[in-house]
């Protein structure tokens, strides 16, 4: 059985391994890229495409856990020219909530903005220190004016997420609303990978 290679957003790799292993999934190695490449999603396509050259496709399968991720296109540009599948949808929270339910969210407040367990784990770092807001308060409102509220799209039912999600919508001045998610389209779009590759002739 030839083996499978994910090559994933570092933001994911909480929640592949965690479903790797429950899984079972033996013949799966998992190889995470910068989940820092969040804040540059024009820097994504080229990295993956950088992974993509150093992986010898006769012995293995390659999935890659991005969604389009602010790429505009770019990825899915890369991934046609090689061959390689990735997750659905235009960003984490569309295929963790799912397409249709994700546009019913967006649509119902466009002013929204969302976390994930990793982006309610990291607030701090990637929103707080990486704009610059802890040291420049005064910036939330330059950034966050137009949004309404943050609406947390837990993956895990996770007491202390919680209260850190509920604790950046404070620091933004935001209202807070939450949904379980668990793992989405995530899950379904490994197992098709995966389990459907098991029945391909190595």
């Amino acid at each position: 059985m030839k083996p499978m290679l994910i090559i994933a957003c570092g933001a994911l790799a909480r929640e592949i391994n965690a479903l790797v292993a429950a899984n079972g999934w033996q013949q799966v190695r998992v190889q995470c890229l910068p989940a820092d490449l969040h804040n540059h999603p024009e820097r994504i396509a080229g990295a993956v495409q950088d992974k993509l050259h150093e992986v010898d496709r006769g012995r293995e399968r390659v999935f890659v856990a991005y969604a389009d991720c602010g790429t505009g296109g770019r990825l899915d540009q890369v991934l046609a020219a090689h061959g390689v599948e990735r997750l659905p949808g235009a960003h984490c929270y569309d295929f963790y909530a799912g397409e249709q339910v994700f546009a019913e969210l967006a649509a119902a407040e466009p002013g929204t903005f969302y976390l994930t367990d990793f982006l309610a784990r990291h607030f701090d770092r990637l929103v707080m220190r990486e704009l610059g807001i802890d040291q420049h308060p005064q910036l939330a409102a330059l950034y966050f004016g137009n949004y309404r509220r943050l609406l947390y799209l837990a993956q895990r039912e996770d007491p202390v997420l919680m209260q850190a999600a509920e604790r950046a919508a404070g620091l933004l001045g935001l209202a807070f609303e939450y949904r379980y998610t668990g793992y989405g389209d995530l899950h379904t779009s490994l197992l098709r990978f995966i389990e459907g590759e098991e029945k391909w002739p190595n």
